[in-house]
């Protein structure tokens, strides 16, 4: 068992980031091979719609996105962790998600199944920071989600989504056991579904 955990944040060491090692030493407590992927080192541009995926199912702008669509491929789990700036992911999460156009092609133009693992069921996780407490913070990114999640051909298991409201200092999370607790309790079940 393969996860992936996909880090959004720009910032090392914070909230998200930390969430985001306990989800992964979840995993690792239930036996997963775990990876983790920290967006911010990696240099590479947003979707140019140039539509070249619609003939070839991949990406051809040639960038570090490369190693992460092989990332993405080998992985059985996929967990995406971002904080909240302007109640949506972040520009390099987003970035993402968007040359991920490639996938969205390949299965639904091309028809054609996703490059991955032989398993059952690949499945994907969110965890989500957000410094506000409102009511709505994630509904933008949840829709988000679903479909960059459908595209890659990974269920999505929100009943394991970590999403965390009124937290937004650097390290404020670690005064949060519980929510350090629920996201090593996401990556533990998400390592074991089946």
């Amino acid at each position: 068992m393969k996860v992936l955990g996909i880090l959004g944040s720009p910032r090392s060491g914070g909230n998200t980031d930390s969430l985001l090692d306990r989800a992964l030493d979840g995993a690792m407590a239930a036996g997963a091979d775990v990876e983790k992927i920290s967006l911010s080192d990696y240099s590479f541009s947003g979707c140019i719609e140039c539509n070249d995926c619609y003939e070839t199912g991949s990406c051809t702008i040639g960038d570090d996105l490369d190693e992460i669509y092989e990332a993405l491929e080998r992985a059985d789990r996929i967990i995406v962790a971002s904080p909240m700036f302007f109640m949506g992911v972040t520009a390099q999460a987003k970035a993402l998600i968007d040359r991920s156009q490639c996938y969205w092609a390949l299965k639904y133009i091309l028809k054609e199944k996703f490059p991955h693992p032989s398993v059952p069921v690949r499945y994907g996780m969110f965890i989500g920071v957000g410094g506000t407490t409102g009511e709505r913070l994630f509904d933008g990114t949840m829709l988000t989600l679903k479909y960059f999640f459908d595209a890659i051909d990974a269920k999505p298991a929100e009943g394991l989504y970590v999403l965390v409201r009124g937290v937004d200092g650097k390290g404020d999370v670690l005064k949060h056991e519980e929510e350090l607790d629920r996201a090593y309790e996401s990556g533990r079940k998400l390592a074991q579904l089946k």
